[in-house]
Parts: C-alpha cells; structure tokens; sequence
C-alpha cells in the first residue's frame, strides 16, 4: 500500500536555545519535509510548557509559510475549546487567504496544558461538552453557511479549508464518523485505543461534502539515522529530556541525571509514562521503513503523522529526509 506521510512538528525548544531559534528550526524542518516529498506539516496548540513554542498554533503556522513554497501546513491540532469558533474561523479563513489551498485545520477538545492553565485560559471545566456543536459552528463560517444568524466570519477564503477530527479516545472517531471528515489518532502519545478507535471510525462513516470514503491517520515517533546505534542515542537522549520536562513540571530548578530517568522510566511508576511512545520506529533507514510499513498495515492507515523527535535540528532534519527517501523506494511501482 501507499502511504502518505506528513509531519508533526512540537516547536520544541531544546536547552540552551530559545524560541527564536525553534522557529527558525520549524521553518528548517517544514523546508527538508517539502524537498522530500512530505504531504503536509502539523503544528499542536500546548501551553504553559517550557519546551514546546507552538502555543500560538496559526501565527507559527503563518510564519512557516512565508518560508515555504507548497507544502501544506496545518493544525494538529487547535484545542477548539479554548477558542470562539468565530475567532478560529477568522484566523484560519485569514491564513487560506493568504496561502490558498495550503492550510488544514485539525481540531481537538483537550486543553492542551494542565487544570492551572485551562482555567488561566478562561476555559470552563465543561467546555469539552459542547465540542461537536462547536465544530458545526466553525464549518459554518469557513463554509459561508453560517448557523449563527448575522454573524459572518471575515475574511472568508475562496477556496476550502478542510476539518479534521484529532483525538486519542473513542469519542473523537464517533464525531470524525458521524460527520464524515477524516480522523487522525495520537497514537504517537496515547497508544492504547489505537485499533478500537480505527474500527469505530471505518464502521460508523457518513460520507459527507468533504469526505467520501474513510481516512484514517495515526501518529508515530521516528528516529532515523544512518545507522542503529546512532538512532537509538538519539531516541535515548530525547525520551529523557521528555521525562524531565513531565516530571519537572511546576519545579523548574529540580535536575536528575540520566541514570535518574532511566531508573524512573524502568520503575512500576514510570512505566506508565514509558508505555506512552510505544509505537516508535528507531535505526536505519530501511528499519524504520520496514516499521512504518507495517505500523500503517494494521490498521490500514491511509496516512502516518511522523514525529521526528532528535533533539539536535540537524538530527531531526536528516531522520525526515531519510524517512522519506526509504519510504519511497518501498512505494509500489505504477505502470
């Protein structure tokens, strides 16, 4: 099969850098993820994380397309709750504008941060309740159809700005199903609910205006290099930093060393935390490829959302282009 490939981008901010410098790294990432064939690039809504830059989602996402040429940008995804879908029809009309047939609009219903935050961000505790409704409310303002009378969102693009339904539970594929738009799971992070989900999407679709047929997407971490150990470093060095940014949380001047984590990672307590990259593809070129062959087999993806987690750019940028060149030459032939 046939698998489209596109990018999850976490804007991190490595130690020692600033946000300035994961920007420019963004742009660097979505530059090799157009030269290599790559389908589109994602950028998640987070807040109140040290690490991750991307908190302001649609002006990162206007900011890399001024420094690229073709490649699809989009949300994965904006946290509709925190938003007036008004505002975000607004921003993402604004962006469609601007960059015609280039912009997705992924959305989700978590807060994307902690309870301290999503009550900084004036969210109530039951907005996630009313997220179906919100979505039909934002399709109506991109659309021009909108459900709110009087209320118009200004500008609305010429052309389409597509929806997708971002989750890591069965409700998000029940919604994708039950409005026809395709469905992509954070198996990247959240792996447990992967192929009941898959199974609940395929079996409840309605086609709709946007979308005849199922599309199924799933997210997986990747390490590539040029060769296994080199690939198994890297994976090693970023899951740690990943643990210390989740175990740090709120306790910025606490610091554990490597032997720490590891420790933590392998303890009955941190096992959980461990568990939460389980589908991730690490070694050659030609290893990973093989992973994500299979990986996307099971459960028929029809596109795999790649997170590339190396914390140099440099590792980063190599493990996409990689990626990409051992993907293709597994590609059917056609003729």
């Amino acid at each position: 099969m046939t698998t489209a490939l596109s990018i999850l981008d976490l804007a991190s901010i490595a130690p020692g850098q600033s946000a300035r410098d994961s920007f420019d790294n963004s742009v660097a990432l979505a530059r090799a993820a157009e030269r290599s064939g790559y389908r589109r690039v994602w950028y998640a809504e987070h807040h109140n994380m040290g690490s991750i830059a991307s908190s302001a989602t649609s002006v990162l996402i206007g900011y890399v397309a001024t420094r690229t040429e073709s490649i699809r940008l989009g949300s994965g995804g904006i946290m509709l709750p925190n938003h007036s879908p008004l505002v975000i029809a607004e921003q993402f009309g604004t962006l469609e504008t601007l960059f015609p047939g280039r912009i997705d609009l992924g959305l989700g219903r978590a807060p994307g941060s902690d309870q301290k935050t999503m009550y900084a961000l004036r969210r109530n505790p039951s907005s996630a309740d009313s997220f179906p409704q919100d979505v039909l409310e934002l399709q109506g303002y991109l659309s021009g159809h909108s459900r709110i009378s009087g209320v118009q969102a200004v500008p609305r693009a010429e052309g389409i700005v597509p929806l997708y339904i971002l989750g890591s539970s069965l409700f998000g594929a029940q919604l994708a199903a039950q409005l026809g738009l395709p469905y992509a799971f954070a198996s990247h992070f959240a792996p447990d609910a992967l192929h009941q989900a898959v199974a609940v999407y395929r079996d409840g679709f309605r086609p709709s205006e946007q979308l005849a047929e199922p599309y199924v997407m799933a997210g997986v971490n990747v390490f590539a290099a040029a060769t296994t150990e080199d690939a198994a470093e890297q994976k090693a060095v970023a899951y740690r930093a990943r643990a210390r940014m989740m175990i740090k949380r709120g306790a910025a001047d606490v610091s554990y060393s490597d032997a720490e984590i590891d420790a933590f990672l392998a303890s009955p307590n941190g096992r959980q935390l461990a568990s939460m990259t389980k589908y991730t593809a690490v070694g050659t070129p030609s290893e990973v490829a093989s992973y994500l062959d299979d990986f996307a087999t099971t459960i028929g993806a029809d596109e795999l959302i790649l997170a590339h987690h190396a914390n140099r750019i440099d590792d980063r940028v190599r493990s996409v282009e990689l990626t990409a060149a051992a993907m293709a030459d597994r590609a059917p032939a056609i003729g």
